[in-house]
C-alpha cells in the first residue's frame, strides 16, 4: 500500500507541492492526474525518495522507500524513460539491472520479450531507441523483480495504440493479482478506462480523489456547442437548463440529449456539437477542476 500525508515541497518562494495525502490500495489502479506544472512529479519523486519533502511523509507498505530493504524488488519505478545509458545495449541494461537487484539473468530474456523487445532491438544502443522502445525498456526495469508496487509517470509516452493497449492489460492484470499501481497520465481516456480511483492535483494541491465511479457520477450531462454561444446560453437558460462552460469553449449541460436539442431549436439556434458527456466524464470533471485559477500558493 501507499500512504501520503501532508506532503509538501518548497522551492525557495515557490510551494510546488502542498499538503498532498492519499492513500493507494493493493488489487487497485490509482490515475494520477493534473496539468503541467500540477505537482506531480515532484509528487511521485518525493515518494520514490529522490527528492526530499520539505513536510509530510510518503511511505510504502508503511516504510519509506528509502528505508526499504533493496527497495527495487518491492517497488517498480519508471519516472524518466529517457534516464537510462545511452551508450548501452538494451539487453545489457536489463542484466546489469538484474545483478543489482539479485534477479537471475533468464527474468532478462523473459521481461523483454514480455514488454515487445525482441533480440534484435535488445541488442542495440539506447542512443537509437525511439521514445516508444525506451518507454518499453522502462517497464521492463520497473517489471524486472515482480515487484509488489508499481510507480509509473507517464510510462504510454511514444507508445502507439497497440502498444498503449498492451500496456493497459499489463497494468489491470497487476493489479488484478493483487498489486499496487499508482499511474501519472495526460491520456484521460486510458486513465478512465483503467483506473479505480483518482486522485487530481491542481497548483499543487488535491482538488479531487475518491473512487472513480462516485467522482464521474456528477459528470454526466450533454455537451453541447454553438458558433453562438450566447445565444446559447439563453435558450438553455430559458428551458431551466444549467449549463458550465468546458476549457473548450463548449457548453456542458445538465440534461438529456432530446431536451437541449430542443431548446436550442426553439431558439433558433445553430449547434456544432451536441453529445451525450458519459464517454468523454472524466474530460470534462478534469477540465472543470483546471478551469478556475488556484488561489496563489503560499
Amino acid at each position: 500500500m501507499i500512504e501520503v500525508k501532508e506532503l509538501s515541497k518548497r522551492y525557495g518562494a515557490q510551494l510546488a507541492v502542498d499538503g498532498v495525502s492519499f492513500r493507494c490500495e493493493p488489487g487497485t489502479v490509482t490515475g494520477f492526474l493534473g496539468p503541467n506544472g500540477a505537482g506531480k512529479s515532484t509528487t511521485l519523486r518525493m515518494l520514490c525518495g529522490l527528492t526530499p519533502p520539505t513536510a509530510g511523509s510518503a511511505t510504502i507498505g508503511g516504510v519509506p522507500y528509502r528505508d526499504l530493504p533493496n527497495p527495487g524488488r518491492r517497488v517498480g519505478v519508471l519516472l524518466d524513460a529517457s534516464a537510462q545509458h545511452a551508450g548501452r545495449t538494451g539487453h545489457e541494461t536489463l542484466a546489469l539491472s538484474a545483478r543489482v537487484l539479485g534477479v537471475p539473468q533468464p527474468r532478462v530474456d523473459e521481461l523483454l520479450e514480455l514488454v515487445g523487445l525482441p533480440r534484435s532491438a535488445a541488442g542495440k544502443r539506447v542512443r537509437g531507441y525511439s521514445l516508444g522502445m525506451r518507454q518499453r525498456l522502462g517497464i521492463a526495469q520497473a517489471l524486472l523483480a515482480d515487484p509488489g508496487v508499481l510507480v509509473l509517470d507517464e510510462p504510454a509516452n511514444g507508445l502507439d495504440p497497440e502498444g498503449i493497449r498492451w500496456m493497459r492489460d499489463l497494468l489491470r492484470g497487476h493489479a488484478d493479482r493483487g498489486g499496487t499501481v499508482l499511474l501519472s497520465s495526460h491520456l484521460l481516456h486510458e486513465v478512465e478506462a483503467l483506473a479505480d480511483r483518482l486522485v487530481m492535483i491542481v497548483g499543487g494541491r488535491v482538488r479531487a480523489q475518491g473512487d472513480k465511479r462516485d467522482l464521474l457520477a456528477g459528470a454526466d450531462g450533454v455537451v453541447v456547442r454553438s458558433a453562438d454561444r450566447a445565444a446559447l446560453e439563453g435558450a438553455l437558460r430559458r428551458a431551466g437548463i444549467e449549463a458550465t462552460t468546458t476549457a473548450d469553449g463548449a457548453l456542458l449541460a445538465r440534461s438529456d440529449v432530446a431536451a437541449v436539442g430542443a431548446a436550442a431549436a426553439a431558439a433558433d439556434v445553430p449547434l456544432l456539437e451536441l453529445r451525450a458527456a458519459a464517454d468523454g466524464r472524466l474530460e470534462e470533471l478534469f477540465f472543470a477542476l483546471t478551469r478556475e485559477p488556484v488561489e496563489a500558493t503560499r
